[in-house]
């Protein structure tokens, strides 16, 4: 009896220790962070949202009947209650469905049961998913305002500057309306502007943005000399004192997160680690990357090294190292005589050459190697790749080789959203990530239903033996539904592919547009139009995420939006994101994947299963189209490999949260 209550005692002390600390959630095991999750969210089930939503939805004919003066004054009765502390449901539905009829008022747009559900959900913890098009913009911004209210602060995180612009802008008048006030936080902004907009209630930002200012506050509160003299600063900036730098941190404070597009931000980021970094004054590595470059040239594929392609790795083989040693003996510089240290560099540089190819991994703009994201297609101009793989893609280009940086500061994005008390967010495809969202932030996931059934047709997928039967396949399947009048959206993985499968329709005179992270400034706009009746739009996985694609009346006519994609992606969610994009708010559309079993995907995966399927395809390099048996079979390769590929990023991500969790055990302070 006396172990059973110890144990007790223990998981008591454990889940008191997360909900004193929660930026510590090491502190609990598996079981025990799923206990407490479980005791916590147990009441906010799906059906209790939707009595509660219900509930709430029955106040509308009340509150439409409020004069203006009445509702002001109603926003401040809901504030002060959130403000003294826990307000009660009660109190949570009157004050939803105040923000909901200021949101009528203020933009006509008038949020429906399952958005009062979604924004119920957020406001208990919890990760929703709600459908491509189903209305999150709206749905966050019914919530925001409780969630100043009760936590003094919140950040709404977006995945770009122009959707944390837009969201802030459009939303202002709701907000203020409720008594908060809002801001965004972007690229151009200067430190004195930031610490202006980090005062209000509520502030938009990318995580990069908010993270980096927060990593920027340690910094410099980390060169005080004491706690006492920590606690005086920070004291002295809560006193009304001109915020500056020297005054206290940029931010105050990390107290409630919404998440927008969660998925991306929380795990398909979750593997990055941010760092604050400094260039070195000088720059002794220049040439020795650019004789790694050279080095790694010279030597012979199979013979004197194999690429693991998938883990981004090579190993020289033993010609290879005897190669090496006599190519050492050629350069003058001391680093060369260290063999191990050298063999390093080659290797990097291999890496370099073989695993990072300009239009999949970067770009080159202005003569700089510019990371392009793998998961969003996007240009990260402000990111570089760490222990001197940036600079051996650089001496691979030929360009100029820029310092070796100084590592300040460094946090991952993980160990980040861990430090807020309060942390909820919404995203189209949650759901194939829930179990991680569980064990990683301790907050369940709702799958919050449509307002109308999804009627979009999803059609079989077309598995092909090689890379030019399934272009031209694809080209054909463009025509055929152009001709239909249809609007229709092209997914591809990379930059280079969007640029190949546009010239190929140029070839055919079919008119189009072109989205990748080279055209990123015109986004929104390309994205807002692609609904339009006959038009062609080419995109990377970048996809407009915030815009919708709404249709014009002869495109609904027509049939919808059609959805084709020309790969699969490394992860399900991303797919299931693009196909999103049609069939939103009950609108008819399809979707259809084109996959052959050489793609970067399949190759880096399933090689050996695909090789064996192709093989017996027949049909050359220009590859067939597979049927029946050969079809099912390549199926289940595809989605063989793709599943490989998942498990490979959730060790990465479970890796770099070890390494959280050591270095918070070991070095709280860093």
């Amino acid at each position: 009896m006396s172990q059973a209550m110890t144990q007790y005692n223990a998981l008591f002390e454990s889940v008191r220790s997360r909900r004193r600390r929660p930026e510590n959630p090491k502190g609990l095991d598996l079981f025990a962070a799923h206990a407490a999750m479980k005791v916590r969210n147990r009441r906010v089930t799906l059906s209790w949202l939707r009595r509660q939503a219900e509930q709430t939805d029955a106040l509308a004919k009340e509150m439409r009947a409020t004069s203006d003066a009445a509702l002001d004054e109603l926003v401040e009765r809901c504030r002060e209650r959130f403000v003294r502390g826990a307000p009660g449901l009660e109190w949570e539905r009157r004050s939803l469905a105040v923000v909901r009829e200021v949101a009528r008022r203020v933009t006509g747009e008038e949020a429906y049961v399952v958005q009062l559900m979604g924004a119920l959900a957020l406001y208990h913890n919890r990760i929703i998913e709600m459908v491509t098009g189903e209305g999150k913009t709206l749905t966050g911004s019914i919530v925001a305002p409780m969630l100043a209210w009760r936590h003094k602060h919140v950040h709404i995180f977006t995945v770009n500057d122009y959707l944390a612009s837009r969201d802030a802008e459009s939303r202002r008048a709701i907000y203020r309306r409720c008594m908060c006030d809002v801001g965004a936080v972007v690229q151009e902004m200067d430190e004195s502007s930031r610490y202006g907009v980090y005062a209000k209630p509520i502030v938009y930002g990318t995580p990069k943005q908010i993270t980096a200012d927060y990593l920027r506050d340690q910094i410099r509160l980390g060169q005080l000399n004491s706690a006492w003299a920590g606690r005086r600063l920070i004291a002295r900036s809560a006193g009304g004192a001109t915020p500056h730098a020297a005054s206290g941190p940029m931010v105050p404070g990390l107290h409630a997160a919404l998440v927008d597009e969660a998925d991306a931000v929380l795990i398909d980021e979750g593997v990055v680690p941010l760092i604050i970094a400094r260039a070195r004054q000088e720059d002794e590595m220049s040439r020795i990357y650019g004789d790694a470059a050279r080095l790694a040239e010279r030597l012979d594929a199979d013979a004197d090294f194999k690429i693991e392609a998938a883990n981004r790795r090579a190993e020289l083989t033993r010609r290879g190292r005897h190669r090496l040693g006599a190519m050492f003996a050629e350069l003058e510089e001391p680093i060369w005589r260290a063999a191990r240290r050298a063999e390093e560099l080659v290797r990097q540089a291999l890496v370099a050459r073989h695993c990072y190819l300009r239009g999949h991994q970067y770009e080159i703009v202005d003569g700089r190697v510019v990371i392009v994201d793998e998961y969003t297609g996007r240009f990260l101009p402000d990111r570089s790749w760490e222990h001197g793989l940036h600079q051996a893609v650089e001496a691979k280009e030929g360009l100029d080789v820029t310092a070796d940086r100084e590592t300040l500061a460094r946090i991952s994005f993980q160990r980040f959203f861990r430090m807020y008390p309060v942390l909820c967010g919404m995203t189209g495809t949650a759901a194939d990530a829930a179990l991680e969202m569980e064990r990683v932030y301790q907050r369940p996931v709702t799958v919050i239903p449509t307002n109308r059934p999804v009627i979009r047709e999803r059609w079989g997928v077309r598995v092909f033996s090689g890379q030019q039967a399934k272009w031209d396949a694809i080209v054909d399947s463009i025509e055929k539904i152009h001709g239909q009048g249809r609007p229709i959206l092209v997914g591809t993985r990379s930059i280079e592919a969007s640029v190949f499968l546009a010239g190929r329709l140029s070839g055919r005179g079919l008119a189009h547009r072109v989205l990748n992270a080279s055209f990123d400034k015109d986004e929104a706009e390309i994205v807002s139009s692609a609904g339009r009746h006959g038009m062609i739009t080419v995109a990377t996985n970048m996809a407009g995420r915030g815009t919708d694609i709404k249709l014009d009346r002869e495109a609904r006519e027509a049939g919808g939006l059609h959805v084709l994609l020309t790969e699969m992606h490394t992860a399900k969610r991303i797919d299931r994101q693009f196909i999103g994009r049609a069939g939103r708010q009950g609108d008819p559309g399809s979707s259809q994947v084109f996959a052959a079993l050489d793609d970067e995907l399949v190759m880096h995966y399933a090689a050996g299963a695909a090789s064996a399927i192709r093989a017996a395809a027949g049909g050359g390099e220009e590859g067939v189209e597979l049927g029946g048996l050969g079809r099912r079979q390549g199926a289940m390769v595809l989605r063989l490999a793709q599943r490989r590929a998942e498990a490979k990023a959730r060790r990465n991500r479970a890796e770099v949260l070890k390494q959280d969790d050591w270095i918070e055990k070991h070095l709280p302070g860093s």
